[in-house]
């Protein structure tokens, strides 16, 4: 079988959907080598692939972004293949919310979410007109969809009429390095290298206002007016769209000196600064997934996360769950866990069993039989 899948997210270092493509091709690669597969991405120059994809055969659509979306839109409307630009396989597997017309191959989409149906507000206007007007006609056009999740599955059906017998939810997964690192010069080297505190709380994404650190900053300060000898607030990510309002929040709130801003975090550095936080809080207002706080369980490290969206079924029973805009209870929730060394040692046993549930070679495995399902 040979298998196209779109790994754009991953070079260009888009977070979750870049974490997703990247460990589902490597995994796919390890667990079925016998295949063929090839990376497609867009970027105006070439771009070497790093880790387990090294060696992966790639194919480059030579545009940025917006002209790979126009692109890919007016190819749509004038019914036109894009031969020139995509490998011949047997399977496209468009991990990215674009699928390009296709000439023989069969197509398996995946949906992340429907941030932009939810939350319009929070997506630039392009984007939102192109997923509006393109996303179900992706949908309807493809073989195959996987949803990340029941609720994102649940959305889909609703909002863009797909059928449910057509959608396979797959659960992402956690890679191995996402463990209980006992290596202290390995931590040590982390922190040094991102000037992190001795104890701290840890918001690890991308800042954008869906992400609701502006609550978390709330409930922050509030812990504060009550000990100000909390430990410092960590906001690891790089800075996404609509981001400036969350970052005069901070100068508002008097917090500049409490809060610490990082920045991109080297992949090979994520499970370090983890293991590193004393809690992982993760308020985000929707997800269709919500990998960190799946991830910092997989490290054994607390994690107290919005009761929103997909989020109750990665978490479980295995962290505290808040409302997503309740700043006083999510400070609550912050003191219990600092305070209280049983709670954090029960909430690192449940989590760690939690996360085990999850792995990129089931994900893997299951959607290999996607593949093979359209192409019977």
């Amino acid at each position: 079988m040979r298998i196209t899948l779109d790994l754009s997210p991953y070079v260009h270092r888009h977070a979750g959907l870049g974490r997703y493509a990247g460990e589902l091709a490597a995994a796919l690669q390890r667990i079925a080598p016998q295949h063929e597969y090839v990376g497609l991405y867009h970027a105006t120059r070439a771009i070497p692939l790093e880790g387990e994809l090294c060696h992966l055969k790639t194919a480059r659509v030579p545009l940025d972004a917006k002209p790979w979306r126009m692109s890919v839109l007016l190819a749509y409307y004038a019914r036109v293949h894009m031969d020139r630009w995509l490998p011949q396989g047997d399977v496209f597997h468009a991990t990215d919310h674009l699928l390009p017309p296709l000439k023989n191959a069969r197509a398996v989409f995946t949906i992340h979410d429907l941030i932009f149906r939810f939350f319009p507000e929070y997506h630039l206007p392009l984007n939102r007109w192109f997923l509006g007007l393109m996303l179900p006609k992706f949908m309807q056009r493809a073989d195959a969809v996987i949803a990340v999740s029941e609720h994102t599955r649940r959305d889909v059906m609703k909002l863009m009429g797909v059928p449910g017998e057509k959608i396979t939810v797959i659960y992402e997964g956690v890679h191995s390095s996402f463990r209980p690192v006992e290596n202290r010069p390995e931590l040590e080297r982390v922190r040094a290298l991102y000037q992190l505190p001795a104890r701290f709380i840890l918001f690890f994404s991308t800042i954008e206002p869906r992400k609701n650190l502006v609550t978390l900053l709330d409930a922050y300060a509030a812990l504060l007016r009550q000990d100000s000898n909390a430990p410092p607030l960590v906001v690891a990510g790089r800075k996404g769209w609509l981001y400036q309002e969350t970052l005069q929040h901070i100068r508002d709130l008097g917090l500049s000196e409490r809060v610490r801003l990082t920045d991109w975090i080297a992949n090979a550095d994520v499970p370090a600064l983890l293991n590193l936080a004393e809690v992982f809080v993760y308020p985000s207002l929707y997800e269709g997934f919500g990998l960190p706080p799946l991830e910092a369980m997989a490290c054994g490290t607390p994690v107290i996360a919005s009761n929103a969206s997909s989020l109750p079924e990665v978490v479980g029973n295995a962290g505290i769950l808040v409302e997503p805009r309740d700043a006083p209870g999510l400070a609550q929730a912050l003191t219990r866990v600092l305070r209280d060394d049983a709670l954090r040692h029960e909430l690192r046993a449940k989590g760690l069993e939690q996360a085990a549930r999850f792995t990129w070679e089931r994900a893997a495995r299951e959607t290999l039989a996607v593949y093979e399902r359209v192409l019977k």
